[in-house]
């Protein structure tokens, strides 16, 4: 396969900033659009929300039915959720589903009784260290049922009767799931995975579902040298059927990237694939990096998101996981407090930035090879000379071109030469392409 700097790779998608320069604020108000619905590993909830991110790029929605065995899993009955709801003695709600849809078990079975408040106890989930917050709580894969409120109104609920309504079903239908595919020159292909099976959870994954989408659209008709495939599926169970139908393909998968809890101000976080020494695991390695020096780069383990399927023993594809702060470690995680508030714009669109610089770093490294490899090439004679004030800037700009020139030996990829000079990606590939331009070095 030829370079993208041999085809003229300038201004390859990944590359190029996002010609909305309030990207941000587009990626916020999808967020704001889908974070109502309530989804769950199966049922409408999920169809509502990939009919909204259709409306932004060409996506195709997938259905799986119910009883499938997909591995070790199979795909459960399908939740249509109605109404619920807990009611006092006085008639009055105390719980009310419509007021918050985490105040529902989520996948929970129906219920129409009425018993006492020690006995209702049993079935309500709460957060006695964080008192004043819902927890989000599921039971996908064993028929139960419940509701979730906050630890201090539940402790302010005096003794007696209460009725509980959960007007649900739980049928034979089937798992949905979106996929989309941005065909490059190549069917070798970057894998960019979504999980869309949680309701209102801003972070926890409305963020990650909006930034894929908004980054699909950014390639939509543009050149790129990989194909770009895009999955949004229900976690786990979603991941898990997308391998069972795509075995054969999964072989085009050189690089991905599952991408959640991006909204946050936290991290960034970086987990590893299972290979641990992917070439995405590098190139998102030295992103972070530069980008924040706040940034966490862990090792793989068999816990998480979709990462850990694409990763299982079978497949070993090189996939790892984008975050802002860690899954599980910040307090508002699975919680009421991860709403519209805790996201924000500017955070959204840093997350957008790294992720694009990760997929610059895939889809143009290369080798380059000078045209004169025999002692240093006197700048100033080809006009690359940065003279003059002797600036931070103005050496750095000189260096760049010192270190591209020294390691283009053909025995280094830009990459490398990033990593040993400690610069940018970006800033080397930027070098490089003036180098080419001026017949000092070719790919």
């Amino acid at each position: 396969m030829k370079s993208a700097v041999a085809e003229g790779g300038a201004g390859s998608a990944p590359c190029a900033p996002s010609r909305e320069a309030d990207i941000g604020d587009k990626i916020y108000q999808l967020v704001k659009d889908i974070f109502p619905f309530c989804r769950s590993v199966a049922g409408e909830g999920v169809r509502e929300t990939l009919r909204r991110l259709k409306q932004e790029i060409d996506l195709v929605i997938r259905e799986v039915p119910s009883g499938t065995e997909v591995y070790d899993w199979t795909i459960p009955r399908e939740w249509t959720i109605r109404d619920a709801f807990i009611r006092n003695a006085s008639g009055d709600k105390v719980l009310d589903f419509r007021a918050c849809n985490l105040h529902v078990l989520n996948h929970s079975a129906p219920i129409h009784a009425r018993m006492p408040l020690r006995e209702l106890r049993d079935h309500i989930f709460t957060l006695p260290d964080q008192p004043d917050r819902i927890p989000y709580r599921k039971s996908a894969y064993a028929e139960s049922w419940g509701f979730c409120m906050a630890h201090r109104q539940l402790m302010a609920l005096p003794d007696g009767d209460y009725e509980a309504v959960i007007d649900s079903s739980l049928e034979d239908g089937s798992l949905s799931y979106g996929e989309y595919l941005h065909v490059g020159a190549s069917d070798e292909e970057v894998l960019l995975s979504s999980h869309i099976c949680h309701p209102s959870l801003a972070n926890d994954n409305c963020s990650g579902l909006a930034l894929l989408t908004l980054l699909a659209r950014h390639l939509a008709g543009q050149r790129t040298r990989y194909s770009y495939r895009f999955i949004f599926a229900p976690g786990t169970i979603g991941a898990l059927a997308w391998l069972a139908r795509n075995e054969a393909n999964t072989k085009r998968i050189r690089h991905g990237l599952v991408v959640s809890c991006v909204g946050d101000g936290g991290g960034p976080t970086y987990k590893k694939s299972r290979r641990g020494s992917a070439f995405v695991d590098r190139a998102a390695g030295h992103v972070l990096r530069h980008a924040s020096p706040g940034s966490a780069i862990l090792d793989f383990s068999p816990y998480g998101y979709d990462e850990r399927q694409f990763c299982s023993p079978g497949f070993n594809l090189p996939v790892g996981l984008f975050q802002r702060s860690l899954f599980g470690t910040f307090p508002e995680y699975h919680t009421s407090a991860d709403n519209l508030d805790f996201v924000q714009p500017e955070h959204l669109a840093s997350s957008y930035s790294m992720i694009q610089a990760i997929l610059c770093v895939i889809e143009n490294n290369f080798t380059p090879v000078g045209t004169l490899l025999k002692g240093e090439r006197q700048l100033g004679r080809h006009g690359l000379y940065v003279g003059g004030d002797g600036s931070p800037a103005t050496q750095s700009a000189n260096m760049a071109m010192l270190w591209t020139l020294n390691l283009a030996d053909g025995n280094h990829t830009l990459l490398d030469i990033a990593e040993r000079a400690d610069m940018p990606f970006a800033e080397l590939l930027s070098v490089a392409r003036r180098l080419q331009t001026h017949g000092l070095l070719e790919p």
